[in-house]
């Protein structure tokens, strides 16, 4: 009696929640900030709906190719293909299941340019980053893109073509994700060496590369957070919040470097990135409104 419930778990565990969650709030961001609140919450919802499809789909994709690696790394082992709770035709089946409808139910619903930008986040993030992971740690780098797409398809859903400000919101989640990666980085790099992950704090096991990197965008975040306002998409109050909010996250990449790399302030910096996007985000809406 329980073998569909405890499948439906497993399925839904492939599709990684936490991830596709966060894929949804920058991309209902992007739509908002985009469209205002006079956007139709019908074209809202369709494009998060088939949004959350294409991205779960594209999780349950890199959980599939990767899951030899996952088997070797503690933290990922229980996952549903390693821990042999799924098959391996079962997820690609049901990966590429979800992901496909999710794509055409864009380009009927919502529009083509939209399902452009969600698909090529599929085909970056798959078949283009998940590989590279095992060549070079500039992979974190390449990887920022498609963890930066969302915020346009959701600005492209309302119809809007992609101007500045648009490309202020995708330099605003390309910069974040570098020190969220590289604390994550630093805090799990016994599980990427055993995997043959080829992190930038496995190439230099000190941690100061990977310090200094951290530190360096968690600064360029700083000005690149102010573009929103620089080009007329929010005012003064998100301004002042978004300064505030940059040095929050700045301080402990500052630690991290000068008191030299260890498990406590890669934490914290990590749990700062988790603080810091969020609120950023909300202050954009509200300075929006």
């Amino acid at each position: 009696m329980n073998v569909i419930p405890a499948k439906a778990s497993a399925f839904l565990e492939l599709t990684k929640p936490g991830i596709t969650r966060l894929v949804l709030v920058t991309t209902a961001a992007g739509f908002y900030l985009a469209g205002g609140a006079s956007a139709s919450l019908l074209l809202f919802l369709n494009a998060l709906a088939a949004t959350a499809l294409v991205a779960s789909g594209t999780n349950a994709l890199n959980q599939w190719f990767e899951r030899d690696a996952d088997s070797m790394m503690r933290r990922t082992s229980q996952r549903p293909l390693p821990s042999g709770r799924l098959s391996s035709r079962e997820a690609i089946i049901f990966a590429w299941a979800i992901s496909l409808v999710g794509l055409v139910y864009l380009a009927l619903f919502v529009n083509m340019l939209t399902a452009f930008v969600v698909g090529f986040t599929l085909g970056t993030y798959v078949f283009i980053y998940t590989p590279l992971k095992r060549k070079t740690w500039v992979s974190t780098l390449i990887g920022a893109v498609p963890g930066a797409l969302p915020i346009l398809a959701g600005w492209t859903a309302t119809g809007k073509p992609l101007d500045a400000s648009a490309w202020a919101l995708f330099a605003i989640m390309f910069v974040w994700q570098m020190p969220h990666f590289f604390a994550l980085a630093w805090i799990y790099r016994e599980d990427y060496r055993k995997a043959g992950f080829r992190m930038l704090t496995v190439v230099d096991s000190s941690g100061m590369r990977a310090a200094w990197q951290t530190l360096w965008y968690a600064a360029v975040l700083i000005p690149i957070s102010l573009l929103p306002t620089v080009f007329g998409l929010t005012g003064e109050i998100y301004l002042v919040g978004a300064l505030v909010l940059g040095v929050f996250f700045l301080l402990p990449t500052v630690l991290m470097l000068v008191r030299g790399p260890n498990e406590k302030f890669a934490w914290r910096t990590f749990a700062a990135s988790i603080a810091y996007l969020p609120l950023l985000l909300f202050l954009m809406v509200i300075d929006k409104l």
